[in-house]
């Protein structure tokens, strides 16, 4: 009983994780595809992929609960270190993400700043 409950949480955690992933990407492709069509992939590229950074994040972050949720009716030590290696691997994807969305972050108010600047001219002698 409780393990069919569980099975069934897990379940639904890791669609709900997949389900944002695909959410991200189809509106990341979405965003890609407009700014395609406008000529500003150029401008675009860095926010569209930040934001898609933070959707993979958040899918992560659920598939990571599930497997969580599954080490709590894993029978054997062999099932535990199957989970625990998939958990460090998600883990670790996701510390990598969170770097690089960080980064990204960085370089779109780099980015801005300079946009900032350079629309600011020069006062010149009166």
């Amino acid at each position: 009983m409780l393990r069919d409950v569980v099975d069934l949480l897990v379940r639904l955690v890791e669609a709900a994780g997949a389900l944002i992933i695909f959410v991200g990407a189809a509106w990341a492709f979405g965003r890609f595809l407009r700014a395609g069509i406008r000529g500003g992939v150029g401008r675009q590229f860095n926010r569209i992929r930040l934001s898609l950074g933070r959707f993979l994040a958040l899918g992560l972050e659920f598939q990571l609960a599930g497997d969580v949720l599954r080490t709590a009716i894993a029978p054997s030590f062999t099932e535990i270190g199957q989970l625990a290696a998939i958990a460090a691997i998600r883990t670790a994807l996701n510390y990598f993400l969170g770097r690089e969305i960080a980064e990204e972050r960085a370089e779109i108010e780099r980015e801005h700043r300079k946009e900032v600047d350079g629309s600011r001219a020069p006062e010149g002698p009166a």
